[in-house]
């Protein structure tokens, strides 16, 4: 939908204000989608990195995750692997990743994985 000049000039300032008083940028659905998908790009990557086009198998469980927060957890996550580069297959990363969705620091995701490998 395509607004009249004057009404998405207008639509564009009361949007600005309304973001320098809550302190926070809007961010539209459209963004969001592609926050999404260079996330899910950044996470393919490195499971294809890190195990080869045979951890590309786990991408369609992640696909399936709509929340950007735990998508970059993931993917911050994946930033860990060489600090647990002991992972051998990919239950244990599911298992890693699983975790991720409970877990609020490093700590705690280090704790997981050690839990994985007992």
């Amino acid at each position: 939908m395509t607004l009249p000049t004057e009404l998405e000039r207008d639509f564009k300032q009361e949007l600005n204000n309304y973001e320098e008083s809550r302190r926070m940028p809007y961010i539209t659905s459209i963004e969001r989608s592609g926050i999404r998908q260079g996330l899910l790009k950044g996470i393919e990557l490195g499971l294809k990195l890190k195990f080869g086009s045979e951890g590309l198998g786990i991408l369609p469980e992640i696909s399936v995750i709509e929340d950007i927060n735990l998508l970059q957890a993931i993917l911050e996550g994946l930033s860990l692997i060489p600090e647990i580069s002991y992972i051998q297959d990919l239950e244990q990363l599911r298992a890693i990743l699983a975790g991720l969705e409970t877990v609020s620091t490093v700590e705690e995701l280090r704790q997981i994985d050690q839990n994985t490998t007992v």
